[in-house]
């Protein structure tokens, strides 16, 4: 073999037995969000940043799955990344993080933005959770609004809006406050079960629901007309219209969540790292829709309360 040749030939084995400078080198990151929410795009966009910042994205392959919010296509969602080799799935909402552990065969799963039971665990799993205390949102209502029916608008195939439902029971019991359940799997449903709650109840709590939340706009305009104040965890609610939100940074769950991801790929262990709080979480108040409603917030409800929109 010529000399340049043998040169050239050295140079290029050279190139493929050194070591990559990049613990992620041609790795595979499953995302699978559990719909198309703004909330979970915004996570997955300073997850990607996260990624950017350690040299990891522009070595490895992202993956988005973007499905419809059913079991079915959450299933075919996961089926998909498993079977192009996904290296690990990051998971956004509670529905996607549960099926996530169900199909993923083993792979480690990074919840984010996702409603997770108290101390979650698995040894596939780490990430952040976006549980907030329902409590807070009941105690506000019931200071404003003193001996109230309150409605809660769920889904009973999501398994976030569940959660959420469940922790709403126990403590309207505790609070002695009268819930009055609406399930809505469908958009229909969701049409149908706020027209039945919006004639009963003085107040609608309006779940973490992909289904629910994609008519969030919607739902509220309708609590206004109906003067029944509405309030949820969704990012914005109360800006969006509700009386108030208690609500997570999806720009922290995605941060914090992307940390997870870097873990992970430079040899980390999902139970190593566990399930973080969040360290934002903000109760929105909306004072005009206050007015609007005829509603006097007590002093006490504003001393609760961490921004006033007014």
């Amino acid at each position: 073999m010529p000399a340049p040749m043998r040169t050239i030939a050295l140079l290029l084995l050279l190139l493929v037995l050194l070591p990559s400078s990049t613990p992620a080198s041609g790795r595979v990151i499953g995302a699978l969000l559990s719909s198309d929410l703004p909330r979970y795009r915004e996570a997955h966009r300073q997850l990607i940043k996260v990624l950017a910042a350690h040299g990891i994205n522009a070595s490895s392959e992202v993956i988005v799955q973007t499905p419809n919010p059913d079991p079915q296509s959450w299933g075919n969602a996961m089926r998909k990344l498993t079977a192009y080799g996904a290296d690990l799935v990051v998971a956004y909402g509670a529905s996607a993080v549960a099926t996530a552990l169900k199909e993923g065969d083993g792979l480690p799963v990074v919840a984010a933005d996702a409603v997770l039971t108290e101390g979650a665990s698995s040894t596939d799993l780490c990430g952040i959770t976006a549980r907030v205390p329902m409590v807070t949102l009941l105690r506000v209502l019931q200071e404003i609004r003193p001996q109230q029916r309150v409605g809660v608008l769920y889904n009973s195939r999501e398994v976030g809006s569940v959660r959420q439902l469940e922790e709403l029971r126990r403590t309207a019991r505790q609070m002695d406050i009268s819930l009055v359940e609406g399930n809505a799997g469908s958009p229909a449903a969701v049409e149908n079960a706020t027209t039945t709650l919006l004639a009963k109840v003085d107040s609608l709590i309006i779940t973490d629901s992909s289904v629910v939340c994609k008519q969030f706009d919607r739902i509220v305009a309708r609590c206004r007309s109906a003067r029944v104040a509405a309030a949820t965890t969704l990012p914005d609610g109360a800006a969006r219209g509700a009386l108030v939100s208690l609500e997570v940074s999806p720009a922290e769950q995605g941060q914090v969540g992307g940390q997870m991801a870097v873990r992970l790929l430079q040899g980390a262990r999902p139970e190593q790292l566990g399930i973080s709080q969040p360290r934002k979480i903000e109760l929105v108040l909306n004072l005009k829709v206050a007015h609007e409603l005829e509603l006097t917030v007590p002093f006490q409800v504003l001393g609760m309360v961490t921004r006033v929109l007014k």
